[in-house]
């Protein structure tokens, strides 16, 4: 993966970066929010993309 396309994907709840992802920066001009499961909060939970 190229690191220019890579996002890092923070939990809403406990702040932990859990998940890398990908996006097309061009294309895509707002944050990327996403239902993943947190480990550390044993649930499914909104992560939001945050700087690098």
């Amino acid at each position: 993966m190229s690191q220019d396309n890579l996002i890092k994907l923070q939990c809403s709840e406990c702040k932990r970066i859990n998940y890398w992802s990908r996006k097309n920066k061009k294309k895509v001009e707002r944050k990327i929010e996403l239902k993943k499961f947190c480990k550390w909060c044993r649930k499914h939970i909104i992560h939001k993309e945050v700087k690098k």
